[in-house]
Formats: C-alpha cells, sequence, structure tokens
C-alpha cells in the first residue's frame, strides 16, 4: 500500500515487515494500527511496510485463528 491513500479502517493488510495479516483498527501518527484476526494485541505498522491482503491470506490468518480457539489456545 506504500504510496497509496492509508487504507480504510475494518479492512484487512499484510504487514510486510512481519508477515503478520490484521485488520486496520485505525491510523496513529505516521502509523496505522492492525489487530490480529480474533482477538490479539494491536500493533503499529508504517504504511510503506503495509498492503492489502489476499483473500487466500485472510482465509489463512482465520483458520490459523480457529484452530488455535479449539486446542483452548485462545479464548
Amino acid at each position: 500500500m506504500s504510496g497509496e491513500p492509508r487504507p480504510p479502517v475494518g479492512s484487512y493488510a499484510v504487514d510486510t515487515g512481519t508477515g503478520r495479516v490484521g485488520v486496520v483498527m485505525g491510523h496513529e501518527g505516521p502509523y496505522v494500527r492492525l489487530r490480529p484476526l480474533g482477538q490479539g494485541r494491536e500493533w503499529d505498522c508504517a504504511p510503506d511496510a503495509l498492503r492489502a491482503a489476499t483473500p487466500a491470506e485472510r482465509l489463512r490468518a482465520a483458520t490459523a485463528y480457529a484452530n488455535a480457539r479449539s486446542r483452548g489456545e485462545v479464548p
């Protein structure tokens, strides 16, 4: 998403620095706030290290969360 306007709140994005998929929760100063699918701590990501998540990446992240929840690792 570098060079593009900031992604809208509620959209799905990938932090290319970590490879994590998150939901855009807002914008704090020069950073975009992301939250992992399901639950977890929000983190800041520089806009130039962000890109839109593909449908496959969204599905993979949702499946990983569902599996972790079924194992009792997350509430």
